[in-house]
Order: structure tokens, then sequence, then C-alpha cells
């Protein structure tokens, strides 16, 4: 037998191969452990780093032993020392067999639950750029979890975590993270030191509300994340109609525990009492939750029925009267119903507001809002929300509107800035990065808004709205493919189907979008708000008159008609302006269509409003071109070449959308039109090659 097979025998002998594999797998699972498990104990990276080199270091050495020694029944001997008739390596080696079989199966157990228990925690989703170092006044209040037996009551145990989240953004000294990012974690999660570092905070406050018909038990825990030690905690236990003050108590405890400094003013602000009316209060906190899900019709809708429920039952609730002013605001400024009586509406909610408690930051903020909404005096918001800021800088709805004004104003550095500010207090918010997407694709920045993007798509993959953006961002680009992938086959609402419509535009495809359409419209949420519908038929309208369909007219009738109705109630509803222009104009009657465009562009000038002011002056190019308007439309496409806003898609047109919209074909055998593209299109790609390596 040769050397080099007697040296190999010899190893199997010495069990070197058994100890090499059982160190192996063995060493895999304590590093399992060392990196699952340690960093909730707050133990540092480099600790960890250390040992998994020392398991890793190790694995030589356990060979180079194995080699040199036996285990014997007298001790661990040199394997040299050891008569060839009493050696037992033979027995060692069926000992070392079974021990590796149970380490593997533990070794598929632990591969098993990571597979089939994902940690939910969103890890990639923060930005570490805009990460603050985490402070000892800084907190995070993750959801209440709601142990009342009526599942209906969750909305119970988010309006006290809301409140106590909003009276301790009060405090200045605080670095308190939004809502909208705590909101993504468990009530009462496991690895409180990892979710602390992604939201970089010191502190965690956990609760718990439990309502029982007339009597509410709330608990509540504030953890140092660091070694989750526990600074305060109490359980509070009341009847419904004494719950009013405890979440100014928890909010003045913590701070008291944070040794977070307060002023007379300050202390006030938090601990106030709202209401004493239990049938006001539950309708408030009923009114908050389904406010703070967003605008979406049927919860806004809610929400608003909600406070007016609340200022019924108390007419002094100062709070409640806040909130109703700013929803009605909100529907004036969409469109819903701008009406004379709902704009009267608002202004009462604000001044009664006024009346009750006109130094609180709520009471200011619907002013603010009112303002901005209702008024559109984007200077005069714009001063009432900094000095909101000044007082209030831990919300982040104060500053995320204060970018809206500023947009508006054309301050668009001013607004990124502030969106920025906001991300830092709310880094998990995809409303505040989907915002700062679709800044970047209204300035015509469209590989920065794709990073914005995919930050989106890591905390929320399956959001609808980003994949819109992209959509818009291909179509601006003249990327049909990636566009149609994006987009889909068919509108899912009528919020995304503006780029489904133009896709089929630019594709001159029109037969699909027709039928999606009309199965859109036959949906009942598509008919909830009336300039919604509206602007669906007038697209689907559009589409026949392009694809030479006779039933075009009937559905720009239909527009119009719906559109005069609004008018007559709202004669300064610039969205029911638009949709008239555009019917009139598909129905062949231009001296109505611009007569209607001059109405809105004299609402809404691009000199007050820098987003949707160009918009409106779009809407009027496309018009000047399809009615042979050459010099006109001409002039019009140079300007909005170099501005931003949002446009038809949300993005600005582009070139790429140019050379392919259908609106624009009485131009192209114009040497201007040529030039203006191949100018633009020149632009572009002195532009990318300038920024390619």
């Amino acid at each position: 037998m040769s050397a080099r097979f007697s040296f190999l025998a010899e190893l199997r002998r010495r069990n070197v191969y058994k100890v090499g594999a059982m160190y192996a797998v063995a060493g895999w699972l304590l590093v399992q452990v060392v990196t699952q498990v340690f960093p909730i104990f707050d133990i540092s990276a480099l600790a960890q780093r250390i040992i998994v080199l020392v398991i890793v270091a190790g694995f030589p050495v356990a060979l180079v032993l194995s080699w040199i020694y036996e285990l014997t029944p007298q001790g661990i001997v040199k394997t040299d020392e050891v008569a060839a008739d009493a050696s037992i390596t033979r027995h060692t080696g069926q000992q070392l067999n079974r021990a590796i079989i149970g380490v593997l199966l533990l070794a598929v157990l632990v591969l098993l639950a990571r597979l089939l228990w994902p940690q939910a925690t969103p890890t990639a989703a923060v930005d570490p750029a805009l990460a603050t170092p985490t402070n000892d006044k800084s907190i995070a209040v993750l959801p209440f979890e709601n142990l009342s037996d009526d599942h209906a009551n969750a909305y119970f145990a988010e309006g006290i975590q809301d409140e106590i989240l909003t009276r301790l953004a009060k405090i200045g000294t605080l670095r308190v993270i939004s809502r909208t990012s705590t909101m993504r974690y468990a009530s009462a999660p496991d690895n409180l030191a990892e979710i602390a570092r992604q939201l970089g905070v010191a502190n965690i406050l956990e609760g718990s509300v439990q309502k029982a018909g007339a009597k509410v038990r709330i608990n509540v825990q504030l953890i140092r994340a660091a070694g989750d030690s526990h600074l305060w905690a109490e359980t509070y236990d009341r009847r419904l109609d004494d719950i009013f003050g405890v979440q100014g108590e928890v909010a003045g405890a913590i701070a008291d525990a944070l040794g977070a400094r307060l002023s007379g003013g300050a202390r006030q602000e938090i601990t106030a009492l709202p209401t004493r009316s239990a049938a006001a209060y539950e309708a408030y906190l009923r009114g908050v939750s389904l406010y703070r899900r967003g605008f979406q019709y049927a919860d806004f809708n809610a929400a608003t029925r909600a406070f007016e429920d609340a200022v019924k039952a108390d007419p002094g609730f100062a709070q409640a009267w806040a909130m109703l002013a700013r929803g009605y605001s909100l529907m004036i400024f969409f469109g819903v119903d701008a009406s004379d009586e709902r704009r009267a509406a608002a202004l009462h909610a604000v001044e009664t507001a006024e009346q009750l408690q006109p130094g609180s930051l709520e009471t200011q903020s619907a002013r603010a809002y009112y303002i901005y909404r209702v008024q559109r005096d984007y200077d005069e918001a714009q001063r009432r929300f900094t000095a909101l800021h000044e007082r209030w800088p831990n919300d982040t709805e104060v500053l995320t509107v204060l970018s809206y004004v500023l947009w508006r104003q054309g301050r668009q550095q001013e607004a990124d800035a502030h969106v920025e500010e906001a991300l830092r207090l709310d880094p998990l918010n995809v409303q505040l990065h989907k915002l700062q997407a679709l800044n970047a694709m209204c300035e015509r920045r469209f590989d920065e808004a794709l990073k914005h993007l995919a930050r989106v798509q890591a905390i929320a993959p399956d959001d609808e709205e980003s994949r819109q953006f992209l959509g818009d961002i291909y179509l601006a680009q003249g990327d049909l493919v990636r566009a149609a992938q994006a987009i889909g086959p068919r509108p899912v609402s009528v919020s995304s189907e503006d780029d489904y419509v133009m896709l089929a535009r630019l594709q001159r495809s029109y037969a699909p979008a027709i039928a999606g359409l009309r199965e859109l419209l036959q949906r009942p949420d598509a008919n909830a708000v009336p300039t919604d519908w509206s602007g669906t038929r007038l697209d689907l309208a559009d589409l026949q008159r392009l694809a030479g369909d006779a039933g075009a007219a009937g559905n720009y009738r239909q527009v119009r008609e719906a559109m005069r109705s609004l008018l007559d109630a709202q004669p300064d509803n610039h969205t029911a302006l638009v949709e008239v222009a555009m019917a009139q104009a598909g129905l062949g009657d231009a001296p109505a269509a611009f007569a209607a465009l001059d109405r809105a562009a004299q609402l809404v000038p691009e000199s007050k409003d820098a987003l949707l002011g160009p918009a409106i002056l779009e809407m009027r190019a496309r018009l000047q071109a399809r009615f042979g308007r050459r010099d006109e439309a001409l002039v019009a496409l140079r300007h909005l070449l170099t501005v931003p806003y949002g446009g038809q898609i949300d993005v600005p047109i582009t070139p790429a959308q140019l050379r392919l919209d259908p609106d624009f074909d009485g131009l192209r055998d114009d040497p201007r039109f040529q030039q203006l593209i191949a100018g633009s299109a020149a632009a572009e790609a002195a532009e990318a090659a300038e920024a390619a390596p």
C-alpha cells in the first residue's frame, strides 16, 4: 500500500474526518446563534465578529488535536502512546456518528424555521443616509395591542396610541418617530434592540388597550432598547367617561422619565383634557383611525362623519372641530365637494376651534390647512406652517405639507429639504419616499426618482402607486416595453388609469384600453367621486375618438353635462373646468373648450402654482395642436419643456412623449416642431454622455 493511502487510512482510523464534520456542523449552528440571538441582547457587532472568527480558526486546531490525541477510558492520551489492542477509536467513531446525526437534525430544524418563519422586521428598508444618531431622548411608540374581545374596537387602541404619540411630538426636546414608520412593527416584538437600531432611537414605548363596555384598561411600558431595561410602566383602569386625561399623563410621565425639559405652556399643551364626553371621544378616536389611513374616499368620508358625530356630542370639543375643518378643507382641495356650503362649513369649523382653543397646535394647524387648501394663499400658508414647525418639530405632517406649499411656490430645493427632514422622523414612510420620487419626476430627474422608488419597494414590495410611478418614468422616456411591464394589462383603479391610457395613446393600440376602461366604469368604487368617474369616461371618449369610434360623442356629452352641473354648485372647481374643456374639444367646440381652460388658468395660474399651473398650460397646448393653432402650441411647448411641474401622468411633458403622442400629429411636418424635439433630444444625449463614466 502506498504511503498516500496509508496516511488517508490513518486519518480515518483516528476519526479526523468525523471530528471535522462534527466541528463544521456544530460551528455553523454556533454562528447562527451568534448572528441571530446576540443582537437581541445588544452585544456589539465587533464582539460577534470576533466570536465567528474564533469558531472558524478552531477548525484546523480540532483536526490537529484529533490526530495527536485519542479519548480512552483512562482519559485523553497521545495516540502514539496507545497500544493497538487498547485503542477504542472504532467505538469513539460510532459515538461521533450519532453526534453528527443529532447536530445535523438540529441544523435542518434551524433552516426550516428560517424558511417558514422569516423575520418580519423590514431591515433593508431603512436608508442609512437618513439615520439619525441615537440619543437618550429619542423614542418610538409601537402599535398598541388591542386586547378587547370585540375586534371592532381596534380603532380605540389605534386612537389611544395616536393621541399619546401626538402629545409626545409636541415636546421639542424629544425626537419622536412618526406612527407611519412604527405601524410596520408588531405590538410586542422580541427584537426591540434591532427595531430601535433601524429607527435610530434609544427608547421604545409598548402598550395595550382592553375595552369592555364602559371600562377601559391601558397598559404602557417605557423600555430602554439597549439591555431591554424597563424605565417606567403603568396600568390605567378607568371608566370610559374618565379616560380623557390618560394620554396626557402618559406623555408627561415619559418626558419626566427621559429627562425632557417641559415649560409650563408645553406641559399644559400635552396634558390638556380634550373633552369630557365619552361619546364624543369615541367618535373622535374612530375618526382619527380612519383619517390616518390616507385618502381613500370611503375611509375619508367615514372619518369626516365621525368628526361630525364628535362635535355633535360635545360642541366644545376643539380638537374635533379642528380635525373636521381639515377634513372639509381636503374635500374642497381635491374637488370632492368645493361648494359654497362646504366652504362655509370648513370656515365655521376653523373659527369654532379658534374660539374654543385659539392657542392650541391643532387649532393653528386647522387654520393653516384652510389657508392652503381652501384659500390657496400659498405665501400665507408657508408662513403659517413654518411657524407651526418651530412649535411642533416632531410632526411630519406639518413638514410634508410645508414641502407641498414650497413646491407650488416654485421653491423645489427647499421642498426637497423638508421631505428629507420628515424622513429622519419617519424613515419607513413610503408616502414620503414616493414624494421624493414624485418631486424628482416633476423635475425630470428620472434616475434619482428610480432610486427613491427602489427604497419604496424595499419597504412595501406590493405598493401599487410605486409601480404606477415606474410606468410614469418609462412613458416619459418613451420606453414603452418597460412601461407596459410596470403598468400591467388592466387598470387596477381610477387612480392608476392615467398611465394605462397614456400607454395606449403612445402605442396607438386603443381597443384593449377601451375595453379595460369600460370594465373599470362598471365597478361601484369608480363612481365614488364625480371628477374620478368623469375623468375615466373622458379618457374612454378620447381613446374612442382616436380609434374612430362614433360612441365617443355620447361619452363626451355625458362628461360635459355632469361637469356643468358640478360647476353650478362649485364654480371655482378647476378640475371640472378642465374636464369640460376637454369634452367640448372632443365635440369639436373649440371656442367653448378654450374659454373653460382660460377660466381654469385664471383660478390656478402658473405664477401662483408652479405644480398645477403648467399642467393646465399643457392641456391648452394639446388643444392648440389639435385645432391647428401651431404658433401658440409651439411657444407653449418650448416653455413647458424647460419647467418642472406635474403633467398628465405625474411628470412634465418630454421630447419622447412629443415624438409619440397623437395629440401632436398636426405639428409633425412643421420644421420648428422637429427642431424642438431634435434640440431637446440632443440636450438629453449630451447630458447622458456627460454623466457616463
